[in-house]
């Protein structure tokens, strides 16, 4: 189960921006002042979604409950974590750099409440969820708490890709997860793990082959449910800010698709651990200005197609077979217009 854990309530508005670590640590300011996410519609798969913070004032659309007698509309969080994944996604601060500022402050939260507390929830709901996200035009969504393998969450999230749409899914929190969780271990998931403040592994993030990205985890400030601020660990916070920079890239290049999205990201990543793509951060940890700065070559069609999430060196791989295949096409039907002239 991937959940944000160890929360604390924190007091007044005017110390919380100091408080939010990660803003420094990525350059939010510098991403920010290229990028801010405007148009992009990010789905919660959570608890709900409070809107009554002042930082989350028309940032959130009317959304769905889902469960056995569904009647909200996404707003009524009992519990705080889906409020929490929010306010890092799209927080949009408070006056004098006050309050919670999420990393795409210009984005549209849609939420899909398709848990009642963060420590379980139904499958069948997420599968929902996740198809009624695509069909309101999400064009990320964030699944910070995981679930227990089902068919129709798969196919799901293969619905998902086929839509044109970034999954984000936390890997999983340690010791309860030693290996990457549901759906996170899908292909054509973003997986993201976690790090401390020293861009370290944090001891609470599961690892595995699965991960693609690493995110900050640790000491996580955000807004709760009831107006109140909270901080914790977990890879729910890590998946929350790799779903804002993903906003930040779809805003600046409408244009790329998902596969090329997250390419953007695995390419720019700031590689750690061991040499290229390792089980604890994946590709490594996200740069939201690199991200929207960097030259990335276009992905190869016919890859970009097979899935999101595709990594990098096999993308350049099927380029260099695309490559040697044309050549030799081309090189054969040269010599018959040769021989046939002759």
């Amino acid at each position: 189960m991937t959940t944000v854990v160890g929360f604390q309530r924190l007091a007044a508005a005017d110390s919380i921006r100091d408080r939010q670590w990660h803003l420094q640590a990525l350059r939010i300011s510098q991403a920010q002042a290229i990028s801010r996410g405007a148009g992009v519609v990010v789905a919660v798969t959570d608890t709900g979604v409070d809107d009554r913070h002042g930082e989350l004032a028309g940032a959130v659309l009317n959304g769905k409950e889902f469960g056995e007698q569904p009647t909200g509309n996404g707003k009524a969080d009992t519990d705080g974590h889906g409020t929490a994944m929010a306010g890092l996604i799209a927080g949009r601060g408070l006056p004098n750099n006050a309050g919670v500022l999420g990393i795409a402050p210009e984005a549209t939260i849609l939420p899909v409440q398709t848990l009642h507390s963060e420590f379980g929830g139904s499958p069948i709901d997420l599968a929902d969820g996740i198809m009624w996200a695509i069909g309101q035009g999400a064009k990320v969504i964030c699944i910070a708490a995981g679930t227990s393998e089902y068919s129709q969450v798969k196919d799901a999230v293969a619905a998902a890709a086929k839509a044109d749409v970034v999954v984000v899914a936390g890997v999983g929190n340690a010791p309860k997860s030693k290996q990457v969780g549901f759906p996170a271990k899908l292909p054509g998931v973003v997986a993201v793990a976690g790090t401390d403040r020293d861009g370290n592994h944090a001891a609470i993030s599961a690892v595995g082959p699965e991960v693609v990205l690493a995110a900050p985890a640790v000491e996580i400030v955000s807004i709760g449910a009831f107006g109140k601020y909270v901080a914790g660990d977990g890879t729910s916070n890590a998946t929350a800010i790799v779903a804002g920079v993903v906003a930040l890239v779809r805003a600046k290049f409408p244009r790329l698709s998902a596969g090329e999205v997250v390419r953007r990201l695995t390419a720019t990543a700031t590689d750690r651990g061991k040499p290229g793509r390792d089980e604890e951060f994946g590709f490594g940890i996200v740069d939201p200005v690199a991200a929207l700065t960097a030259s990335v070559p276009s992905v190869v069609p016919s890859v970009a197609s097979s899935g999101v999430g595709v990594p990098e060196e096999r993308a350049g791989w099927s380029g260099v077979v695309w490559l040697v295949v044309g050549g030799g096409v081309l090189l054969v039907f040269v010599g018959l217009l040769i021989r046939r002239r002759r």
